[in-house]
């Protein structure tokens, strides 16, 4: 009876043993499958992501590049005059020619300067700044940077009639402060305008209120100014003021008696100013041929400051010279004239 009890044990512990072999068995290849399965599935994914891949690069590949034609060409130059146009519009129709600036009309042609019969041996090109006075709107600012050229804008302080002149400056990295100054006969004078009677607190405060609203400037330019400039005492009073806040006069020279050379000699500075006026009549066939002079000037003598304003016919001439002035000279700003 004891060996009966013990066989039917010996049994029943084998049949146990065999359940879990079977069960190991089937988790094992539960497991085989799914880790085949990951492995075809992968390779499949990374094989159709490199089909996507090349399929895109082929099609890339027969995208033809876009060549400009003339006609492009030409379209492109129509929409920056007709944006000069619509831009200026408005600004254009009140605007003052550049006449209110100078005293007489000796000034507006320099003395004619003969060219050497050789030619200047210079290094680089001859430097020719051009200086955009009485900038005073967005849209002005607008108009002349989408010529796409190195002009040096000069603000007018802000007045009553066009308060945001400083803000509008503020955005850029570079600009002058065109100060109104006495003229000998001008009625319309800026509120903001120093006389040759203003005592040396006046001038320093009102140079001082110039460099809070406009931080960054550096240079100035007189506008108007033919009756304070040609006297000593005036100029004296200027110069000081600027140099305790470090800025460099540039001499529009609006009349022929100015004592700015006088006075910046007595300094120790190097009196700078302007060659050419581009706009003091406001067609383009002048402007055109005021441009030709000032690169004249610069080929002579190896730089040469010019002055226009942001009227529409003034920027439509530069933008047609635009060519021309590139192969002759090199358009810089103030700061390199030297």
């Amino acid at each position: 009876m004891a060996k009966r009890k013990r066989t039917k044990k010996k049994k029943s512990s084998n049949k146990i043993l065999s359940y879990i072999v079977w069960i190991l068995a089937l988790i094992a290849l539960g497991l085989t499958t799914l880790l085949v399965g990951y492995y075809l599935g992968y390779n499949s994914a990374t094989e159709s992501k490199i089909k996507k891949d090349l399929k895109k690069k082929e099609q890339h590949a027969k995208i033809p590049v876009p060549v400009q034609t003339k006609t492009e060409v030409k379209v492109k130059k129509e929409s920056v005059e007709k944006r000069l146009e619509r831009v200026l519009k408005k600004e254009s129709k009140n605007y003052n020619s550049a006449a209110h600036e100078i005293e007489n009309e000796s000034l507006v042609h320099p003395p004619k300067i003969k060219l050497p019969q050789k030619p200047l041996k210079l290094a680089k090109k001859p430097r020719l700044a051009i200086i955009i006075d009485d900038v005073q709107t967005a849209s002005q600012v607008r108009a002349i940077k989408s010529l796409n050229m190195l002009l040096t804008m000069s603000f007018l302080p802000p007045r009553p009639g066009r308060p945001n002149s400083a803000k509008i400056a503020a955005k850029e990295k570079f600009y002058m402060v065109h100060v109104p100054m006495e003229a000998m006969h001008f009625n319309k004078e800026e509120p903001t305008t120093l006389h040759v009677n203003d005592s040396q607190d006046v001038i320093l405060q009102r140079i001082h209120t110039i460099k809070q609203l406009f931080p960054k400037v550096t240079y100035i330019n007189n506008h108007t100014g033919s009756k304070f400039t040609s006297d000593e005492k005036a100029m004296q009073k200027l110069i000081y003021a600027l140099q305790k806040n470090h800025i460099a006069f540039i001499d529009s020279r609006t009349t022929a008696k100015t004592k700015a050379p006088m006075v910046e000699k007595s300094y120790g500075l190097k009196y700078i100013a302007r060659d050419v006026f581009l706009d003091h009549h406001m067609d383009k066939p002048y402007i055109l041929k005021q441009i030709k002079e000032a690169v004249r000037i610069a080929k002579a003598h190896g730089e040469a400051i010019a002055i226009g304003h942001p009227h529409k016919n003034t920027l439509e001439a530069l933008y047609e010279s635009k060519k021309m002035l590139a192969k002759e000279v090199d358009l810089v700003l103030i700061n390199k004239i030297q």
